[in-house]
């Protein structure tokens, strides 16, 4: 394993931090510091929310306790709404379903593709009538041919599944491609899942990317991981994209996505993907362990016995080796730490693990 070139280099590199050669660091994500993954368990390419700054500057002329008191200027005039409103769907988000149904069932009745939509919602969840699997897979079918993408991402998920309809992955293929091209942001990352299917390696993640993309703006996590993924490690990506890969993991570990959590923590403590941040690459590395990935769980052992990002501390690094442990991810070092413990510290973690766990 090579030394790291700064001087925390050493602590991080006994937390089992693998840092490439060369200036870009690329390589592999999610290392296990020499742990044993839990049996049959397996990788996945499966970042608080980032707020653009709106570049307001703070007032020069009056100070803080001067502007508590001010009044705040007048708001702007709402503009009148001048659609059409939905009652069906206002009841259902009020919560009131047999009102939305009897609202919607007509007019699905008659070919309105988004009240078959939210007719087959219903049935599909049982809300407030029972769960129809059946008849919801009917509805989803009449809004998709009707032209919703919400609707044919749905179906296109029934007929992959071959549940309560007949399977059929051609059909389910050619309507999620349809949803993802007419924007559905569900359908635009599940399409590019199918593009990396069908052809494994860079041609395939070449393939979907246009699609992540699409997805990750819209905000769904899994794509903007995926985003970073690609950004940082296929080879031909253009270099402002790539400049943005740890962006795009942040922006999945804000959205609550637990392996973008521990990779952002992994990409902070070695300084891939951007300068280094051990503090906050242990909040991350906290975040991911706090919302029970098992991996994080092991590393912030590392990471407390190491002081890397954090003050040392025994009884925090033993808890949580003891919780990964529990989870079945082995890891001789750790072990050895932990036997080195004192009875008292080693009574101190286990209660303090136990006490986690029922919490």
């Amino acid at each position: 394993m090579p030394p790291f070139a700064h001087a925390q280099d050493a602590e991080a590199d006994k937390a089992g931090v693998v840092v490439p050669e060369g200036d870009a660091k690329r390589g592999r994500i999610t290392p296990f510091n020499g742990a044993v993954l839990p049996e049959g368990a397996q990788g996945v390419i499966k970042p608080p929310v980032t707020v653009d700054k709106d570049g307001n500057s703070p007032s020069g002329g009056v100070n803080v306790l001067e502007r508590m008191g001010a009044p705040l200027p007048e708001l702007p005039q709402e503009k009148p709404f001048s659609g059409k409103l939905d009652e069906a769907y206002g009841a259902f988000q009020r919560g009131y379903y047999l009102t939305a149904m009897d609202l919607a069932l007509p007019r699905a009745q008659l070919g309105e593709a988004a009240a078959q939509t939210l007719v087959a919602e219903i049935l599909s969840q049982g809300l407030g009538v029972a769960r129809k699997p059946k008849e919801a897979a009917f509805w989803y079918g009449q809004a998709a041919k009707s032209g919703d993408p919400t609707a044919m991402f749905k179906y296109a998920l029934i007929l992959m599944e071959g549940r309560e309809v007949p399977r059929d992955k051609k059909a389910s293929e050619e309507m999620m491609k349809r949803a993802a091209d007419l924007g559905n942001s569900s359908a635009q990352f599940n399409y590019g899942q199918l593009l990396v299917a069908d052809m494994p390696g860079e041609r395939g993640l070449k393939a979907a990317l246009p699609y992540y993309e699409k997805s990750a703006e819209q905000g769904i996590a899994d794509a903007q991981y995926a985003l970073s993924q690609i950004y940082l490690n296929v080879d031909g990506i253009d270099e402002n994209k790539r400049a943005k890969a740890r962006e795009w993991l942040l922006r999945a570990a804000h959205a609550g996505y637990d392996t973008a959590q521990l990779d952002a923590a992994i990409w902070l403590i070695e300084g891939i993907g951007g300068g280094r941040n051990l503090e906050d690459g242990f909040g991350w590395m906290r975040r991911a362990a706090e919302a029970g990935n098992t991996v994080a769980q092991n590393k912030l052992a590392h990471l407390y016995v190491n002081a890397i990002g954090t003050r040392p501390d025994p009884v925090e690094a033993a808890k949580w080796y003891v919780l990964s442990r529990r989870a079945g991810l082995k890891d001789l070092a750790l072990e050895d730490f932990y036997l080195g413990l004192d009875d008292d510290q080693q009574k101190a973690a286990l209660g303090a693990a136990n006490k986690y766990r029922s919490s």
